[in-house]
């Protein structure tokens, strides 16, 4: 019984803790770099309509600055 109060208490706590990246920020550069045809400026964490995503800032060939979010689990461009 003890064991099985341990498991439980584990995994609910696994599951109450928040959802990290799975996605690292290399390969955010990367999708967000193949997405734009860019080069990439900058990338930060952040949160979007409730959830982590990679904010990648590129320059495309044209010039342009753009924003491109990445969500942090699925590597998904949003």
């Amino acid at each position: 019984m003890k064991t099985f109060i341990a498991l439980l208490c584990g995994l609910l706590m696994a599951m109450a803790m928040p959802a990290w990246a799975n996605v690292s920020r290399d390969d955010a550069a990367a999708v967000a770099q193949q997405t734009s045809g860019g080069r990439v400026l900058a990338v930060d964490m952040a949160e979007h309509a409730g959830r982590s995503v990679w904010r990648v800032k590129v320059l495309t060939p044209r010039g342009e600055v753009k924003l491109i979010l990445i969500d942090a689990v699925s590597g998904r461009t949003l």
